[in-house]
């Protein structure tokens, strides 16, 4: 098994552990490097740790040429991430790079990318450039699922608690400009940090406000916390959540506080709830299998997901950046980004990915659903 180390100074000896060797140039020719900087450790470790252990079980080839793997953590901090993007880009000369898992790292990961020609692929809804991709739902996709599920409601008045941070503030001011059209109007509005222990002054600001629902803009297991202090003030209203809290560490933390509140979420998800001709399911099913093979029945993650939509990603696009330039230089490099930001349709386990030039996401209204907490799991809302 490949293990995941952090810092630079440890990566020759990831490539020995993992069963790979330098090489030679000829070699090289018929390889493939990838490399992979996640958060596996820090407060960004609930989403990071899925997605390293889903770039665990992809494949070792595409098409007939091997896929090297060089897997670093970066603590959730942007700093390491840049670190080890550099690392990656000039060290080991990668061929692409997947990561980071939280937006901070993806964003200043970017500027490295954009500066060594070197696709990155982000697995977090992050910004993009000229060199960066993003495999998860962006934030404004699905912040329009859930204003639009607020009006259905009949829900005019908003409450807001959030990140003090970039995501925080870009999903407020998505939603804001979403609703006020609708005659939806924000009451309150309040921020906290992902390392808070408590936020009982925010949830009776907000409270007192009486808002017919609240949006909860936070990911991981920190966002479970205004739900339980929303549920110690007895707060009866609708609480929403967005993709970021998708996994079962976010309900272990919540537990019962969670029941009936509503997410915007990723199709993998409710994948097994998803009708038969939903071309996603079968996708999303067959990336389940592999996973809980590896890792235990039911174990899969929806985060773990995007890793496997990225290899798809690139399972088309390598093959034809071969056709005009040989791995580990420049030119496949530009060649492989022109690939990918060219491919046709690609059926993920989180939706359908169509990049072009001016999209490095792709994805669409097919990449969300509406689900709901029932019995402490997600289910798709009725």
């Amino acid at each position: 098994m490949v293990r995941f180390a952090r810092g630079a100074a440890v990566s020759a000896g990831l490539l020995l552990i993992a069963g790979f060797g330098a090489g030679s140039l000829d070699a090289r020719a018929q390889e493939i490097t990838i490399g992979v900087t996640l958060g596996a450790t820090g407060q960004t470790a609930s989403i990071g740790i899925p997605m390293k252990q889903g770039a665990e079980v992809l494949p070792q080839k595409i098409g007939d040429v091997t896929v090297r793997y060089i897997f670093l953590d970066d603590g959730g901090d942007p700093g390491v991430a840049v670190k080890n993007m550099r690392q990656l880009t000039e060290q080991n000369q990668a061929d692409v790079i997947l990561g980071s898992s939280s937006i901070p790292s993806c964003t200043a990961m970017a500027e490295v990318a954009l500066q060594t020609k070197t696709p990155q692929i982000c697995l977090s809804p992050s910004r993009t450039n000229a060199f960066s991709f993003a495999m998860a739902q962006p934030a404004a996709l699905m912040v329009e699922g859930m204003v639009e599920n607020m009006h259905a409601k009949g829900y005019k008045n908003i409450g807001y608690i959030g990140f003090a941070d970039s995501l925080g503030e870009h999903n407020l001011s998505s939603m804001q400009r979403l609703m006020e059209p609708l005659g939806m109007k924000l009451v309150a509005s309040e921020r906290y940090n992902r390392t808070d222990t408590s936020v009982t002054a925010q949830v009776l600001k907000i409270v007192a406000a009486k808002p017919d629902a609240i949006f909860v803009s936070a990911s991981g297991t920190p966002a479970a916390l205004p739900q339980l202090e929303l549920v110690q003030r007895n707060y009866k209203g609708q609480v929403y959540f967005l993709h970021g809290v998708i996994n079962r560490d976010f309900l272990r933390v919540g537990g019962k506080s969670l029941e009936g509140v509503i997410a915007t979420a990723g199709p993998f998800a409710v994948a097994a709830e998803l009708p038969d001709s939903n071309p996603i399911k079968a996708e999303a099913l067959k990336f389940t299998k592999v996973y809980n093979d590896k890792f235990g029945a039911n174990s899969v993650n929806t985060f773990a997901a995007y890793s496997w939509d990225a290899f798809k990603v690139l399972s088309a696009a390598v093959p034809v950046a071969l056709k005009t330039a040989k791995p580990g230089t420049p030119e496949f490099r530009v060649a492989l980004r022109d690939a990918m930001q060219n491919n046709p349709d690609i059926v993920g386990a989180n939706g359908i990915y169509k990049m072009t030039a001016t999209d490095h996401n792709g994805l669409d209204k097919r990449a969300r659903v509406m689900v709901t907490v029932k019995g402490n799991a997600f289910h798709p809302l009725p």
